[in-house]
């Protein structure tokens, strides 16, 4: 089993997006309400828009055996928008293969620090790769639903 990273394209956006919705719905929901993961993850996604998304940034597929089981993406300006794998793929070095493909994209850009709003999930991991946290968010809000969450920034040095 070898995590392979490669560049997002816009064949990826249904396995993306499935990524995102197992991640949340499976994993974040240990952390979140059922009304709050709703939210953040609702059932249906216009994938036009969503692929306009992981195109506008520097997007970086995960994949085990060519099956999409993770993404994550950096933004010109340094924001580590998205990291999200799947929850069948967990515990397997995803997300740390996404994070390292970031930062190396990241010093290509000659940035100097990245920065992230994290979950509560997803904050331990964040942690484990060397992200501080900032402050926290306890009113961030997301279609009518309160998902509190942390900044954090990774000097990149």
């Amino acid at each position: 089993m070898t995590v392979i990273i490669r560049a997002y394209e816009p064949a990826d956006a249904q396995a993306t997006w499935e990524a995102y919705f197992r991640a949340i719905r499976d994993t974040a929901v240990k952390d979140y309400s059922a009304e709050q993961v709703a939210a953040w993850a609702p059932e249906s996604v216009d994938l036009v828009e969503w692929n306009k998304r992981r195109l506008a940034a520097h997007t970086f597929v995960a994949t085990i055996d060519s099956r999409v089981v993770g993404f994550s993406d950096v933004t010109a300006d340094g924001l580590l928008d998205m990291l999200f794998v799947h929850s069948e793929a967990g515990g397997r070095g995803v997300g740390r293969a996404l994070v390292e493909a970031v930062i190396t994209k990241a010093r290509q850009l000659g940035l100097s620090r990245l920065h992230t709003h994290a979950s509560r999930t997803a904050l331990p991991a964040f942690q484990r790769y060397g992200f501080k946290v900032e402050r926290s968010n306890p009113d961030n809000w997301i279609r009518g639903q309160n998902l509190p969450n942390y900044d954090l920034y990774y000097e990149l040095g």
